[in-house]
């Protein structure tokens, strides 16, 4: 029994030595699986401006609000559920691959970036909203669609 403990010691010190390599190995996974992403994706990269939604489209779509907890608490698009742009991977099983999905933060950056991530992880059917919350209600929010399309009045 007592070399047990050598026993547990050395192979924690094979699993540290290699840790290097595998994680190595994962890492150039990722960063093939990326390049094949953006060498294969449309111009846009998933973005939608809110003015390309119908009005009548937002109740077929799965909005996310990819901002923190408190700025959700404080205002957001109705209907949209709160998941923080950082956990977008973490809690994929709660995406529909089935339809239209759409994330949002404040201005569009960090709701990209989980909008990437999921489109490199398989997810074809996300689309970020250009400009986010902010451009959103200042577009008209669900109405963005019907004004764009209104004749200009001079």
């Amino acid at each position: 029994m007592r070399l047990r403990p050598y026993a547990l010691a050395a192979a924690l010190l094979a699993s540290l030595t290699l840790a290097p390599v595998a994680h190595a190995d994962n890492k150039a996974a990722v960063i093939d699986e990326m390049a094949a992403y953006l060498d294969f994706v449309d111009y846009g990269g998933g973005v939608i401006f809110a003015e390309q939604i119908p009005k009548e489209e937002w109740a077929r779509i799965l909005v996310i609000d990819a901002r923190d907890a408190a700025q959700y608490a404080k205002g957001h698009i109705p209907g949209a559920i709160h998941m923080d742009w950082r956990q977008v991977l973490a809690r994929r099983s709660e995406i529909p691959r089935d339809r239209m999905v759409l994330i949002y933060c404040n201005t569009g950056s960090l709701s990209a970036q989980a909008g990437f991530a999921l489109r490199v992880a398989g997810w074809d059917n996300v689309r970020i909203l250009q400009g986010g919350m902010e451009e959103w209600k200042a577009k008209g929010g669900f109405d963005a669609a019907a004004r764009a399309a209104a004749p200009a009045r001079h």
